[in-house]
């Protein structure tokens, strides 16, 4: 774990976040899991993908970056390599210990309140496609909060391929399995998915429950935030650049 700590977060209660999680998220699998239903064992074997170079094509190096969610480093490592000043937050204590050479701070998202400000704040892995509105809401208000002058939010959505999945895929990634073990509608838009993915020596399942945030209700919710889209990263738009309005 890195010696180096990041200011601490404010502790007032994560009142519905977490409750949203605890009913919702499940994980299964060797060693400990957090209330969204991430195995940090699993998430310490992950690779980084291209998310790294989408970043850093959307930023300057050297850039002040808030991560926020970042589990057990698998984007924060390869950020720091490129030049970027990483502070990574993850409400799992055991996920942070997993990062090594960044600050890192222990707190919900949704919660965070911190004194520094932050070139690019950075929300993947889905996040903002949670089906609990009121939390996506409070999700990018921490975004605009702690972004600098001048600075900007990439997200990372749930795009096309995600919409098209269906129980019973099965694909080969990294030395991995994963398959889809249930993907069934959940009520309002949303859908409970259940993936399974096995190492040789291990195997995890993680639950969890998602709104298939169209390009409207994204700029909408942007809006509330205070923020306003910039523009799409990728082909596919799944990644997003939004500013201050």
């Amino acid at each position: 774990m890195s010696d180096e700590t990041a200011p601490a977060a404010h502790t007032a209660p994560a009142p519905h976040g977490v409750t949203y999680r605890a009913r919702h998220h499940r994980g299964t699998g060797p060693g400990h899991i957090t209330p969204d239903g991430c195995s940090v064992s699993l998430y310490a074997r992950l690779p980084a993908g291209d998310e790294p170079e989408i970043v850093a094509a959307a930023a300057s190096s050297g850039a002040t970056l808030l991560e926020l969610g970042s589990g057990a480093g698998r984007l924060t490592r390869p950020l720091r390599e490129k030049g970027f000043r990483v502070t990574a937050v993850d409400e799992s204590a055991e996920m942070l210990a997993q990062i090594d050479g960044a600050p890192t701070v222990r707190s919900t998202i949704e919660d965070l309140r911190l004194d520094e400000r932050f070139d690019v704040v950075l929300l993947a892995s889905f996040l903002i496609n949670t089906a609990d509105d009121a939390l996506r809401d409070a999700l990018l208000r921490t975004c605009a909060y702690h972004l600098a002058p001048g600075g900007a939010v990439l997200v990372q959505r749930e795009g096309e391929w995600h919409r098209t999945r269906t129980t019973g895929e099965e694909w080969e990634h990294d030395g991995m399995t994963v398959r889809i073990a249930l993907r069934e509608p959940a009520g309002g838009g949303a859908k409970r998915t259940r993936m399974e993915y096995a190492f040789e020596d291990a195997a995890w399942s993680q639950t969890f429950v998602s709104h298939d945030l169209h390009e409207a209700d994204f700029a909408q919710a942007l809006h509330r935030a205070g923020l306003t889209l910039d523009a799409y990263l990728t082909d596919d738009r799944t990644w997003a650049r939004a500013l201050p309005r």
